[in-house]
């Protein structure tokens, strides 16, 4: 399927067949994420892939929509706020991999780099949430050529989540991401108009 065609044709799924599906299937969606750009390319987003029907019928407890546990694969989509702490590592790789090539970043101090003033919390947490987002879409685009739906879920209890996938204080979960072959075939949502969303050419 072409780019174009499968953001057309994307829509958020809410109900789902109970066709399993395959683990090679579920890999692809993975591999789509990790080709995500991210900042100074700190990959930051981390998955957790949930099939079991325990698990899901809880985080059916963690979320008011239940459709969310009735998806045959969820995937919690994290963040690693330690992975800010890898950023001068990344810049070196991307510096040493001929990125900046041709580019006043080629003649980058990395050290100077290290010693920048960090982040504020909020606006770290801001930024790795950003750089997940692009991540999740990648999913959600590859979801649709592979003939699956999602549905980008940010309505639940983030401590909740948290303890029934037992991940460590280091992790935030940014989205739930419901994912099967859809059982519904939803009408294209509305647009407001380019010029709407266009502000100016200057």
């Amino acid at each position: 399927m072409e780019l174009l065609e499968a953001m057309k044709a994307r829509r958020s799924i809410r109900k789902f067949k109970s066709d399993p599906i395959p683990e090679t299937v579920v890999t692809q969606l993975i591999e789509a994420a990790q080709l995500a750009p991210s900042g100074s390319n700190i990959q930051p987003t981390r998955f957790v892939v949930i099939k079991s029907d325990v698990v899901r019928a809880q985080l059916s407890q963690a979320t008011p929509l239940p459709f969310v546990g009735q998806a045959p694969v969820v995937i919690a989509c994290c963040v690693d706020t330690e992975s800010m702490g890898g950023m001068v590592t990344r810049a070196r790789e991307l510096k040493e991999a001929g990125a900046f090539a041709d580019t006043p970043l080629d003649k980058m101090d990395l050290e100077s780099y290290a010693k920048r003033k960090p982040m504020d919390p909020a606006a770290a947490e801001a930024y790795l949430r950003l750089n997940a987002a692009i991540a999740i879409d990648h999913i959600t685009l590859r979801a649709v050529d592979l003939g699956l739906g999602t549905c980008w879920i940010m309505m639940f209890d983030q401590e909740k989540v948290k303890q029934i996938l037992e991940l460590g204080e280091n992790y935030n979960v940014v989205a739930l991401l419901p994912i099967g072959y859809p059982d519904q075939n939803p009408n294209a949502r509305p647009r407001i108009e380019l010029n709407q969303i266009l502000l100016k050419e200057v």
